[in-house]
């Protein structure tokens, strides 16, 4: 008989499988090295949209310096010179040194720095939101990679099963004991299962590069099971506007684009000017220098249509930062009931898968021990050996989906590993 040649990459598929034999799967870990938290930090490292959010908090933070200064924009010098050398040539001579600087508008300087303040709260919830969205991405490759390597490790076993069954058939196939179609049966059983375990091992293998490609790393040898955010799905419920980040998100985009109406309101002239000459000069050779110093103050006229324009396009970004949210406070209350229903139905799917993996474990041992003593045929054999190999893989991917359920419901409700 030829013995299974088993790839590196199904021993860990193989102590998963050993995992999920144990009660509820692996008992959830602390964040460290191979948990779903350890891997969202490197899926996070990874992540170009990440990194462009620490220029937006440095652009926030700059806005907030803005805001802060004693000036609405920064001012200007300018210096400046005559006198009649091409001309008369008298010695007439000035110069003059002119200092300007802009004024805030009644109320301008605090709306913009609520709406700086604003701004930087709103880079802070967008980054927990795509830190969640990340974490959605990250749990589903992780499940995705415990089935593969859960169906890899079935199907590895069935077709190590079916070798040593066709080596016992072939061996009493040659004592006259069983018919060549038996042995022809037993062949073909063989090639089946070798056919799903390349399938399986094909799927583990892509299943492994898409964590990859999302972490980094290679897949962990291990794959830890989260726990359920509370027993109580009324009461997350009721905190999902204050604690959810992608309610957060939202709200915060709302107040910023309610902040930009407020400095709209408020800037409805451009920025006063108040300059401060000095004026150095004399009228001819005979007479000395003198000096003088100025003030000046320039008001610009207000502009309705310029004040409408906006005022309209910011009140136009507010109501629609209002109807976000609103859709995604609602879009999350309903995607919350779908994944606790899954979840229930999921954990009666398991309790079924079960009972029917017990079932069909009983049988197969008492066709066995019947076919090894003569009692009952290959084909019936077979036949109990598949139906027992369906309810190992129908517990198997019940038990997995579970545990998926579980963490889709915590992605569901804002709550990272």
């Amino acid at each position: 008989m030829t013995a299974v040649r088993w790839p590196r990459r199904l021993a860990a598929g193989l102590l998963l499988a050993g995992l999920l034999s144990l009660p509820g799967l692996a008992a959830p870990v602390q964040a460290q090295e191979g948990s779903l938290a350890f891997w969202l930090e490197q899926a996070w490292l990874r992540n170009p949209q990440a990194k462009s959010l620490d220029s937006r908090e440095g652009e926030a933070r700059a806005a907030q310096e803005v805001a802060a200064g004693l000036t609405p924009e920064p001012g200007s010098v300018s210096v400046g010179a005559l006198n009649d050398q091409l001309n008369s040539n008298r010695g007439k001579r000035e110069v003059a040194v002119e200092l300007n600087t802009y004024l805030w508008l009644p109320g301008q300087k605090a709306a913009r720095e609520a709406e700086a303040e604003s701004r930087f709260d709103e880079v802070g919830a967008r980054r927990n939101a795509l830190r969640l969205a990340i974490a959605g991405e990250l749990r589903e490759a992780w499940w995705t990679l415990a089935a593969t390597r859960n169906t890899a490790s079935l199907a590895a076993r069935r077709l190590q099963t079916a070798r040593a069954l066709a080596s016992e058939v072939q061996r009493r196939y040659q004592a006259g004991d069983l018919s060549r179609i038996d042995a022809n049966l037993a062949q073909m059983e063989t090639q089946a299962a070798e056919a799903d375990w390349i399938d399986a091992d094909s799927a583990l293998l892509q299943a492994e590069h898409a964590f990859r490609a999302l972490t980094g790393a290679p897949a962990p040898s291990s794959i830890s099971v989260e726990q359920p955010a509370t027993p109580d799905a009324a009461g997350v419920s009721r905190l999902l506007p204050a604690t959810h980040p992608q309610l957060t998100a939202a709200a915060a985009a709302s107040r910023s684009a309610r902040a930009k109406v407020k400095v709209a309101e408020e800037s409805r002239r451009a920025a006063p000017e108040v300059s401060l000459i000095a004026l150095r000069e004399r009228a001819d050779f005979s007479e000395s220098y003198s000096d003088s110093v100025g003030i000046r103050l320039k008001i610009p006229f207000s502009s309705g249509a310029l004040v409408r324009r906006e005022s309209s396009a910011a009140q136009a970004e507010a109501d629609q930062s209002d109807a976000e949210m609103q859709r995604v406070e609602k879009r999350i209350e309903l995607d919350a009931a779908r994944a606790r229903q899954a979840l229930q139905a999921a954990e009666r799917q398991y309790a079924l898968a079960e009972q029917r993996h017990t079932l069909s474990a009983d049988s197969l041992r008492l066709a066995e021990k019947s076919f090894a003593l003569g009692e009952a045929d290959l084909a019936m054999l077979l036949r109990i050996r598949a139906a027992a190999y369906d309810a190992d893989t129908f517990l198997g991917r019940q038990r997995i989906a579970r545990a998926a359920a579980i963490s889709r419901l915590n992605q569901t409700l804002g709550v990272l590993p």
